[in-house]
């Protein structure tokens, strides 16, 4: 009798820690980068800022921004 008792106490300390270790895990989460994909990302984000440098000071955008700011400023009231 006492053996069966132990064994239904073992399983339940068993459920309990896992269900502690589930719990944890589930507050604490991973909602962090770690530091290769700050690396990654800040890498991305220098290659698209470096490309829409390259397209907004192009002729052809520099002219239509000039025209589009030289008709806003000329508007009649």
């Amino acid at each position: 009798m006492t053996a069966i008792m132990n064994q239904s106490a073992d399983a339940t300390k068993r459920r309990m820690r896992l269900w502690r270790l589930a719990l944890r895990r589930r507050i604490r989460g991973d909602a962090g980068m770690s530091t290769s994909e700050y690396a990654v990302g800040t890498l991305a984000a220098c290659a698209f800022a470096a490309i829409l440098y390259k397209v907004v000071t192009s002729g052809g955008v520099v002219t239509a921004l000039t025209q589009l700011i030289t008709k806003a400023l000329d508007v009649q009231f």
